[in-house]
């Protein structure tokens, strides 16, 4: 079951969801607006003979904003930390930002409960795009899990930076 924009609002201020930081005029019908951090890793490489390791350079957005350029794979992070020990989180795009021929989150959309912390995202683009940083650029919605709850215990939960598969490697 998704939770609603007003339910999501009443979750924040009960302290069994937290996004930090928190602008009510993020909150939709069933999500939350998340902004994109000012650091991007651009995957330039897989080192096949390591486990497929990523390598690639750490970017700055400057204020004026970056062109991403398409066929390229960035990884960023969501500006707000997020996350809650009752709810299953989903980032996914926006619509909007997919009209302009962004694809983000294709294949991760899923978090785990019981973790908070600055969020990956995985970000392609099929037409030379401009994005700055701050920006809207996904949403979160929230679902109620059903069943036993396991605490995720994993490396990625405690990132709070772009953080690729088996680290970077800066070339």
């Amino acid at each position: 079951m998704i939770l609603t924009g007003p339910q999501i609002c009443r979750e924040v201020s009960q302290n069994r969801i937290h996004i930090e930081p928190f602008d009510p005029q993020c909150v939709n019908p069933n999500s939350y607006n998340y902004h994109l951090s000012d650091t991007l890793i651009h995957v330039t490489s897989l080192d096949l003979d390591d486990n497929n390791r990523s390598i690639g350079d750490v970017i700055r957005i400057p204020p004026e904003g970056l062109v991403l350029v398409p066929g390229e794979l960035y990884l960023g992070s969501t500006v707000e930390k997020i996350g809650s020990e009752f709810y299953t989180t989903s980032l996914i795009g926006r619509s909007s930002m997919g009209r302009l021929g962004l694809f983000l989150q294709i294949s991760a959309n899923l978090g785990h409960q019981t973790i908070f912390h600055q969020w990956t995202l995985e970000i392609r683009c099929c037409l030379p795009l401009q994005v700055f940083p701050n920006q809207v650029i996904g949403q979160v919605s929230f679902w109620e899990p059903v069943g036993e709850r396991r605490n995720y215990e994993g490396f990625y939960g405690t990132r709070n930076e772009p953080t690729p598969s088996k680290g970077v490697e800066r070339l």
